[in-house]
């Protein structure tokens, strides 16, 4: 495991041991790295068709994960990325849209079922599985000011200016095409079955109601009414008990 990194990304308490300044440093770095990694595969005869890094980035509802969802998209931003937002999503969505659409890498902000004080950064690269180890750690070395790379030291990263500045996009359609995509796997319907589900007040919330009435369940859902500090407390799968009570009642 790397200095932040581990085996699921760049977990802590938010704003102790994981900060904006390391969201933005992580922006920074990554919209300035495959941009530059680009110019010096164009330079060894590579064919590259776009020079601009573009990245996708989606976060759970933690209220942290506002900060940190802005901080990334100014640090990559002002490294001259793009950076296109899908809002409250699930980790899957942003793995299979960064997988399936043009984007450099994937970034999901969640620390998925620890409580809400806790937040997280992972990194998913361009086919859509978890970031290789070599690029992650290019990304401690620039947070820790030791940044060696494409034959040089980089004590700090160039910054874009005028026209080369990125730009962020909403990018909720991304979102909905991963819902269609959940709904096109549906075999069977589920015509005539009550399902309950337990959103756990996280990222599910607004994803999971419409693929299941899609299918043609009768839904019935708790835990939807996420307030940012409310993610997974008492519910969620570290707390069935809440779930296997409301299927029994209803």
């Amino acid at each position: 495991m790397g200095r932040y990194f581990g085996t699921d990304g760049f977990r802590g308490h938010a704003g102790v041991d994981l900060t904006a300044d390391h969201a933005y440093k992580i922006g920074r770095f990554l919209g300035w790295y495959y941009a530059e990694k680009k110019r010096h595969d164009a330079a060894a005869g590579k064919l590259v068709s776009d020079f601009k890094t573009k990245i996708v980035i989606g976060k759970d509802t933690r209220r942290s994960s506002y900060m940190f969802e802005y901080a990334i998209a100014a640090g990559l931003t002002a490294s001259g990325g793009d950076a296109y937002l899908m809002h409250v999503t699930t980790t899957p969505s942003v793995a299979y849209i960064a997988g399936m659409d043009d984007f450099d890498c994937g970034v999901m902000i969640t620390a998925s079922h620890n409580p809400y004080i806790d937040n997280g950064i992972k990194l998913i690269d361009s086919s859509g599985y978890k970031m290789d180890e070599e690029t992650i750690g290019l990304v401690e070395d620039y947070i820790d000011g030791r940044l060696h790379v494409f034959g040089k030291d980089w004590a700090e990263l160039p910054y874009a200016t005028d026209d080369a500045v990125g730009a962020a996009v909403d990018y909720v359609a991304g979102r909905n095409r991963y819902m269609g995509y959940l709904i096109s796997m549906g075999i069977y319907s589920f015509r005539s079955m009550k399902v309950g589900l337990d959103c756990a007040n996280g990222s599910s919330w607004n994803i999971a109601r419409n693929v299941f009435e899609a299918l043609g369940a009768k839904v019935y859902l708790i835990n939807a009414e996420p307030n940012g500090l409310n993610c997974n407390r008492d519910c969620g799968s570290t707390h069935i008990g809440g779930l296997q009570k409301y299927v029994v009642d209803n």
